[in-house]
């Protein structure tokens, strides 16, 4: 069995989801997670974040919800609504770190969240992946490297498809495939104690 996590980078609602990814993989270590990028804010939707005027008032419901901090850094970033949130760069940043990392993609899923939504950085910014990958002990110059190449460029485009191919359309989702068969056990919002309790009631069916 593994799980799979869809998830945007620049979704509030993924990075409001980090607390309970972080705890169900801790308890669950067994489980590899494959994480994929879902193209949130791409063609069309690539604009000035003033734009989408329901940003303050979702953050505060996902911080009220969830407890997820929204930091001094991000506000100072997005306070005069210019910047503009592009999925493709940071799909292109997450499949830089997984390749350092493949085990580690959900770390540095959360670890990405935290550097726009606490930090205030920008994810189409390649300092930023160094950075992070600094943060998580990797080969920086590698992951800076990856970023910019065309093979990482198509690994972005290949997650977003394979986010289609899910029938996945809501960010965040969490997904336990086993044998060919799949659940979801979180869409948007969901506390690790919901996650856990779908999870053994879906392992639990497994056929003997």
């Amino acid at each position: 069995m593994k799980l799979i996590y869809v998830f945007d980078a620049y979704c509030g609602w993924s990075h409001g989801f980090s607390t309970t990814l972080r705890e169900v993989v801790s308890h669950r270590p067994e489980l590899p997670v494959e994480v994929v990028s879902g193209g949130l804010f791409t063609g069309s939707r690539r604009v000035p974040i003033r734009e989408f005027g329901y940003v303050q008032g979702a953050n505060a419901k996902i911080a009220e919800l969830t407890g997820a901090e929204f930091g001094e850094g991000y506000e100072r970033l997005i306070a005069d609504g210019s910047f503009v949130m592009d999925s493709e760069a940071a799909a292109r940043g997450l499949a830089a770190l997984r390749h350092a990392a493949p085990g580690r993609a959900a770390e540095l899923a959360m670890a990405l969240q935290h550097a726009f939504y606490v930090d205030g950085l920008s994810l189409s910014d390649p300092a930023t992946y160094r950075e992070v990958a600094e943060r998580a002990g990797l080969d920086a110059d590698a992951v800076v490297a990856a970023f910019e190449t065309a093979g990482t460029r198509a690994e972005a485009d290949a997650d977003v498809a394979r986010a289609a191919e899910l029938g996945v359309n809501a960010f965040p989702t969490l997904i336990a495939v086993d044998a060919g068969r799949a659940t979801v056990l979180a869409r948007g919002q969901a506390t690790t104690d919901d996650v856990e309790r779908r999870l053994t009631a879906f392992a639990s069916t497994r056929s003997h």
